[in-house]
């Protein structure tokens, strides 16, 4: 059967853009800069990010200092790997679909594992939505470009070098120019300088920390009781309100570990109100998301809650897993911010741009 002119020119041009796709990887292969600390060639170094998860993401973000392909790679695995690691942990303590939504999260980290793989030893440039945007500002690079190879200029022909005219008899050459201070120190400064214009912000940040953990102290050590459930019986025309509170006796086990994150939170950000600095602010932080993941960690431990107050079952059960998905989730969210915190400190360190001054 003869093929219409129509159909030869749909196969012509289907056939055409497969050949140029394929061409556009073989040149993303190419124009990946070989040049790396580890000395792999770049799509190893990127699979190798993602094989042992997070921890080799750990491992190459911190060694490797060349090439922000892999570094992108490196800080997109701890993110999405640490992420479901951290969750892995926490849903253990959810009854009932704990193990389901353990379940999904695994299946789905199989599947970004495979895939992401695949991608960097492929040499494409591919990045997961909103993870790879944080990728990126851990490396501080759009990091889904990959490092290109500058073009080696052709050799010039040497043009011959006239002598220097010789010095006129009693003056004195000028003292050479002072060197330009070395690229980290720039960088130093301008980071400082970008920091310096926020401050207001950061202040009103710090006030807002300071206010909540007042609140939070006061509400919890003085005012836990009026958490409750309230119910109404009538009597006549007379309605009495009666409350059942939620927190048991055990409270008082967890009293003081979240006293002392609160206080110290407190503490910390008032230090970073008078004494604003940038790698101090970014320890002062790191430091109080931990001491908040340890605080919901303790909480879901102990679980000082007593939902049989409520009259209806369904309602004691959809409560109960309610405050501990609730729990689950913000733990998820204090893993996260640690882990993006530490990631960003350690890369300040090692490029030297971190310093209290």
């Amino acid at each position: 059967m003869e093929l219409s002119p129509e159909e030869r020119r749909k196969i012509y041009e289907e056939e055409k853009a497969r050949i140029e796709a394929r061409e556009q990887i073989l040149k993303e292969k190419q124009r990946i800069s070989p040049d790396n600390t580890m000395g792999l060639a770049p799509n190893v170094a990127g699979l190798l990010c993602y094989l042992g998860f997070w921890v080799t993401g750990i491992i190459f973000l911190v060694l490797e200092q060349k090439n922000n392909w892999i570094r992108f790679h490196a800080a997109q695995s701890i993110v999405v790997f640490g992420a479901l690691f951290l969750a892995d942990l926490l849903l253990g303590w959810i009854p009932i679909v704990g193990p389901v939504f353990l379940a999904v999260f695994g299946l789905t980290g199989f599947i970004l594992w495979i895939v992401l793989m695949v991608k960097a030893y492929n040499g494409e440039r591919y990045k997961l939505p909103m993870v790879g945007d944080i990728a990126e500002r851990i490396v501080g690079v759009p990091g889904a470009t990959p490092d290109y190879q500058p073009p080696v200029p052709p050799l010039a022909i040497a043009a011959p070098v006239a002598a220097p005219p010789e010095k006129p008899p009693g003056k004195t050459e000028a003292p050479p120019a002072a060197t330009a201070p070395a690229i980290d120190e720039k960088i130093s400064r301008k980071v400082d300088e970008f920091f310096q214009k926020r401050r207001t912000g950061r202040i009103t940040s710090s006030a807002f920390a300071i206010a909540w953990s007042v609140v939070l102290l006061v509400f919890f050590n003085f005012f836990n009781q009026y958490f409750g459930y309230y119910g109404a019986d009538t009597s006549g025309n007379i309605i009495t309100w009666t409350r059942y509170t939620f927190f048991t006796w055990d409270i008082d086990l967890w009293l003081p570990v979240l006293n002392t994150t609160l206080a110290i939170t407190i503490v910390g950000h008032f230090i970073l109100i008078v004494y604003d600095r940038y790698l101090l602010r970014r320890v002062v932080l790191l430091i109080t998301a931990t001491l908040g993941l340890a605080t919901v960690v303790t909480l879901l431990a102990i679980f000082p809650f007593d939902f049989s107050v409520i009259p209806y079952e369904n309602a004691q059960i959809g409560t109960e897993i309610g405050a501990r998905v609730l729990l689950v989730c913000i733990g998820v969210g204090f893993g996260i911010t640690i882990l993006v915190r530490l990631v960003m400190l350690l890369v300040d360190i090692g490029r030297g741009t971190a310093h209290f001054k």
